[in-house]
């Protein structure tokens, strides 16, 4: 690691408490230790304070300043993320349907030099995720427009319940609402051998609340979870100020890019880089999305 990468991370992350560039010391082992316990049990795990208290309002201003780049499209969606007029079973909890109201600023149009880029390109920062995960490397997505994105929901919108196509995810909440706009998730609902469709439509139904669990965020604390088997959901935002976080994708080889359906609807368009790499992809299992 260079020192001028060196100095931005100890600016940016409380490297006291998490010592990112100390990965072999007792402080750094035990941090990790904690996550993995957490990420294996709970299939989630919350780092309070990651990015210095003092730096909040810088988070919260920049991505502010960007969050009106978002791409807004309210749609009707379900939890797998396929056609809602999909031929299913009647009692198939991929029926139900709800509106989506979330949008996503693309990498693109997110400044270089803001804290979440540094963050996410920061080469200790991925090493840390890697070992938290318990993988030997993580990369950069190749996809412009993913990889680094900021979730913008505004007041009266919601991310309603859904699977996430990744086994994992890395964000940061950098602006929380007056009210709402709360992480659920049901840990472990279904196994890539078993979609488990019983417990699901409970929980969509309102009859599973205790396999739900409520997850408090501030902004500058960063979560790990693995969204690939547990659903999960940010509820309806509510008061005047819209929820802001910022999303790391990051993937186990190189070269990832996204397809061209999921990325036009994401983000409203598609850049070249897409239409050469459809049909491309490789899936880990057989799960619905």
């Amino acid at each position: 690691m260079s020192t001028l990468e060196a100095l931005t991370l100890d600016h940016v992350v409380d490297t006291d408490r998490y010592p990112l560039s100390e990965p072999d010391s007792a402080e750094g082992q035990a941090v990790v230790s904690r996550v993995r316990r957490e990420l294996s049990t709970l299939g989630c795990t919350v780092l309070p304070d990651f990015i210095r208290p003092s730096l909040r309002d810088v988070l919260r201003q920049e991505c502010s300043a960007i969050a009106p780049r978002a791409h807004f499209d309210v749609e009707t969606v379900n939890v797998y993320n396929i056609a809602v007029d999909s031929a299913l079973p009647q009692d198939h909890p991929g029926r139900l349907a709800f509106e989506r109201g979330n949008a996503f600023v693309a990498r693109d149009r997110i400044p270089t030099n803001s804290l979440i880029s540094q963050l996410y390109s920061s080469e200790a920062f991925q090493r840390f995720i890697a070992s938290c995960f318990q993988l030997p490397q993580l990369y950069e997505l190749a996809d412009p427009l993913s990889g680094l994105v900021l979730n913008v929901v505004e007041p009266g919108k919601e991310h309603p319940w859904h699977f996430d196509t990744n086994e994992f995810t890395v964000s940061m909440l950098t602006q929380e609402p007056r009210g709402g706009g709360d992480f659920e998730y049901c840990p472990n609902i279904r196994s890539a051998h078993n979609e488990n469709f019983a417990d699901v439509r409970d929980v969509l139904d309102g009859r599973g609340g205790h396999l739900v669990r409520r997850l408090p965020l501030r902004p500058g604390d960063l979560q790990l979870f693995k969204g690939r088997y547990s659903l999960h959901r940010v509820s309806p935002v509510q008061g005047e100020a819209a929820r802001h976080s910022a999303i790391f994708a990051y993937s186990e080889r190189p070269g990832v890019i996204g397809s061209v359906a999921r990325t036009r609807q994401l983000f409203g368009r598609v850049r070249p880089e897409h239409l050469a790499a459809e049909g491309r992809s490789v899936r880990g299992d057989q799960l619905l999305d």
